[in-house]
């Protein structure tokens, strides 16, 4: 094995999981021990710097972050169902209970003299606009509605996310001088090339829903409805009531958005049909069980057959029952039963099977390129087209994803567009920013509080159902309030204040060793890896984490800490009689257009 590189900052950024899932690389374990200090308005900046949208995000993200959370898989042992922080409801706790920040907000920068139009308004344009705008450049967003926010604006329920939340957040961002031309829709991109931009931006998301042609599609055309042109009907109030009985198919976070509208807007009887398992629903985990607390089903291995339909109004729908069925790869397919088709009745039907990007507004003879699936052809993270001062972001660069992707591709378009205007390689990338700090206060004290919790998580409170499910407007989930914040951040289990390990201070004694509580330190004759990880103290399995592997030592054996199931509790450095343990905070901040981006 050789000897572990701490000094390359991919090592220590992959030990601390949230941040390494998370696809703006927010520092989670930071703003958490800000909120256990009661340093709201902190924690909230910390946020704001990454993911532009901690209000939006701590109500609606699609939390790639706390799958990968270390709390989990170290209470297997403890607990029946073990359960990560609850990092995606601590982040809204720091926009629930801050001061006003706006004062704490970058200001507009002197203009350069460079104009950079956005086409759209949803968080990668927004982004872009934040991120430039404090270094001089004139931007311009564009979009076809009244209000800046796109998909956040159209697509997410308001019993999800408030209207004065998406206002108040994209109203940081317009404030720093962004121009927003509102209700303007761009239908050409000859004639916005011919505006004289330095550079353009295209976040205008993925903007059609997939339909579903079936028998009685078209006869039935009045009471069927793709989804997200639904979900924007219903939230610019154009809809307001729905059939009593309701069928929604797909199985996506759209289709859990339509059924829990459906239920708010008059829907007795809602349920929501897939043609796969449940378990390979595309929609988060959360998001099936707020539908089904709210009593809505959902009934799989249904694959849509036809519309039924009498002199043109829909009664129901047919579907044909199927299961899994797999090859000697594992590959799976849908086979019939052989039991009869099954009938629904229903007055209304929502088809949210997809949604596909769509650019007849770009003109093909223009210079940007697509591929065979619509998609415009990128540079590999610099997000630039086959036309060079045109860039893209969010859906509409690799198709539907989720808010917190569109901020992370609206980081990197900003960092390629300002490189771009300064005659830089927009390939190259700029390193983050890293510092690894020593916690010790003391010979046995350290600046974090490293004593773990053993709390289970804990549960958001919601409104009461009668008055949740009585409006379309009534946010559900209430959030944590400061006591059950302070608790729930308590859990963290700080994986961002490493274990840094000085061979040469080390006179093997295996005190850490024996104090460690996870049993994940060894002293051992080198190896290969695999076999190595065998031989631990504790087999270290898991191999998408890394082994901390120390120089040789006076003995010949080498220190192997597996990092997978570390607590971080600084025990080892505690116990250590010659600080050969140390606990260092590690904090990484990925390079943006206001970061010193031009010397690389």
């Amino acid at each position: 094995m050789q000897r572990t590189d701490t000094a390359n900052p991919a090592y220590f950024h992959k030990v601390v999981d949230c941040q390494y899932a998370c696809p703006a690389h927010t520092p989670v374990p930071e703003y958490i021990r800000l909120i256990a200090q009661g340093r709201y308005s902190d924690a909230y900046m910390v946020n704001w710097v990454s993911n532009v949208f901690p209000g939006i995000l701590g109500r609606t993200c699609d939390r790639p972050c706390e799958p990968a959370c270390r709390r989990s898989r170290v209470e297997e042992s403890q607990s029946q169902r073990p359960e990560p922080v609850a990092i995606c409801r601590l982040k809204r706790v720091t926009a629930d209970l801050k001061d006003d920040v706006r004062g704490r907000m970058p200001k507009a920068g002197p203009r350069n003299g460079k104009r950079i139009a956005c086409v759209g308004a949803g968080p990668a344009s927004l982004t872009v606009a934040r991120d430039l705008a404090p270094l001089g450049y004139d931007v311009t967003v564009f979009d076809s509605e009244a209000k800046a926010g796109g998909f956040m604006w159209t697509q997410i329920p308001r019993f999800r996310l408030p209207e004065s939340v998406i206002e108040e957040e994209t109203g940081y961002i317009l404030d720093l001088g962004v121009h927003f031309e509102a209700g303007r829709r761009i239908d050409s991109m000859k004639e916005l090339l011919a505006q004289d931009f330095d550079a353009i931006f295209v976040g205008c998301g993925a903007p059609r829903g997939r339909d579903l042609d079936i028998p009685g599609r078209r006869e039935a055309a009045a009471q069927i409805h793709v989804g997200i042109e639904w979900l924007a009907s219903v939230s610019f109030g154009h809809v307001t009531r729905v059939g009593k009985r309701v069928i929604v198919l797909g199985g996506g976070n759209t289709a859990m958005d339509c059924c829990r509208s459906a239920r708010r807007l008059g829907g007795e009887d809602v349920k929501v049909i897939v043609r796969s398992g449940f378990e390979e629903m595309k929609a988060s985990p959360w998001e099936k069980e707020d539908a089904m607390h709210e009593g809505i089903p959902i009934l799989n291995y249904h694959v849509p057959k036809a519309f039924v339909h009498e002199d043109g109004r829909l009664t129901g729908m047919t579907f044909e029952r199927v299961k899994a069925q797999y090859d000697a790869k594992g590959r799976r397919s849908l086979v019939p039963t052989g039991e009869p088709d099954v009938f629904f009745a229903c007055d209304e039907v929502l088809v949210a099977v997809g949604q596909e990007n769509a650019f007849p507004w770009i003109e093909r003879d223009c210079g940007i390129l697509f591929d065979e699936g619509g998609l415009p052809k990128l540079g590999r993270d610099s997000f630039q087209s086959t036309l060079p001062k045109v860039f893209f972001g969010g859906d509409a660069a690799y198709g539907p994803k989720n808010i917190i992707t569109a901020v992370a591709h609206g980081h990197e378009a900003a960092v390629s567009i300002d490189r771009f205007l300064n005659g830089l390689d927009t390939a190259t990338r700029p390193a983050p920013m890293t510092n690894l700090m020593s916690q010790k206060m003391g010979i046995h004290e350290w600046s974090y509080d490293n004593d773990t919790s053993l709390d289970v998580r804990y549960k958001v409170p919601w409104a009461k159902a009668a008055q949740a499910l009585a409006s379309i407007k009534v946010e559900v989930e209430l959030g944590f309030d400061a006591a059950t914040a302070f608790k729930e951040a308590q859990r963290c289990l700080n994986c961002d204040v490493q274990t840094v390990f000085t061979e040469s201070a080390c006179i093997e004694c295996d005190a850490c060793v024996d104090i460690c509580p996870m049993d994940c330190i060894t002293f051992t004759e080198d190896g290969e890896e695999q076999e190595l990880r065998q031989r631990l103290k504790a087999p270290a399995l898991n191999l998408a984490q890394d082994l901390y592997v120390g120089g040789p030592l006076k003995t010949g054996r080498i220190m192997v800490k597996d990092e997978d199931v570390c607590l971080h509790c600084g025990l080892c450095a505690e116990r250590c009689p010659t600080g050969a343990w140390d606990m260092r905070k590690y904090y990484m901040e990925m390079a943006q257009a206001e970061h010193a981006c031009h010397k690389h």
